[in-house]
C-alpha cells in the first residue's frame, strides 16, 4: 500500500439550536490517501484492495479514536467511507471497504456489534463525503443516527482513493425524536 497522506479532522459542538450542550459532543474522523493500484485498468481479483482495507482498519481505527481524545470505552459510534479518484471505479471502495476492514476497525473501536455504515462515491480533489454514524452496538438507537462531512482538498487524484473512518463519543446533541436509547439497548445482535 502506497500511502501519500493522512489527515484527522475533529467536531466539537458546544451549543445547537441556539442551547448549549452540558456535555459537548465530539466527533474525528482519521483519511488516508492511497494510490489505486488498479486505477486505469479492469482488474478480476481486488484481494490486493481488501488486505488494504484491513490494514487501514486497524490503521485508521487507532488514529480516529486518538483524534477524538478520549479512551476507547468512550467511543459510541462508527462509520466508514471512501471516494475514489476518477479513473478508479466504485468496487474498488467495496473492496476496501467491507470484506477485512471490519474486524480491525471494531477492535480499534473497543467492540461494536452493528454492521459499520458505510458511503462510497468516484469524484476528484476536493470531493465531500458524509460518513454516516450509528451507535456501534445496536444500529436501531435513533439518538446517534448522524454523519460527519469531510474532504481534503488535494484529494483523490484520478489514480488515488480517499478512505476515511469516523467514531464519535455521543449521538447527536440535543436528540429528541424517540425510539430506542442507547440506555435500553441490549446489544446482542448489532440491531436492538
Amino acid at each position: 500500500m502506497e500511502i501519500r497522506k493522512f489527515a484527522t479532522f475533529v467536531e466539537e459542538t458546544l451549543m445547537e439550536g441556539g442551547k448549549v450542550v452540558s456535555t459537548p459532543t465530539r466527533k474525528a474522523a482519521a483519511l488516508a490517501v492511497i494510490k489505486n493500484p488498479f486505477a486505469g485498468k479492469y482488474q478480476e481479483n481486488l484481494d490486493d484492495l481488501m488486505a488494504v482495507g484491513e490494514e487501514l482498519g486497524a490503521l485508521l481505527g487507532k488514529k480516529a479514536v486518538d483524534a477524538l481524545g478520549k479512551s476507547v470505552e468512550a467511543v459510541e459510534s462508527y462509520g466508514k467511507a471512501a471516494v475514489v479518484g476518477m479513473n478508479g471505479e466504485l468496487e474498488h471502495a467495496g473492496a476496501i471497504l467491507h470484506p477485512k476492514l471490519g474486524k480491525p476497525f471494531r477492535e480499534a473501536v473497543g467492540g461494536g456489534k452493528a454492521i459499520i455504515p458505510s458511503a462510497k462515491k468516484m469524484g476528484g480533489p476536493g470531493t465531500e463525503i458524509d460518513v454516516p454514524l450509528h451507535y456501534k452496538d445496536a444500529a436501531f438507537v435513533r439518538s446517534h443516527f448522524d454523519a460527519m462531512t469531510v474532504r481534503l482538498h488535494d484529494a483523490p487524484k484520478p489514480d488515488e482513493i480517499v478512505v476515511v473512518l469516523a467514531v464519535t463519543d455521543s449521538g447527536r446533541p440535543l436528540a429528541r425524536i424517540g425510539g430506542l436509547k442507547k440506555g435500553e439497548a441490549k446489544k446482542e445482535d448489532g440491531l436492538r
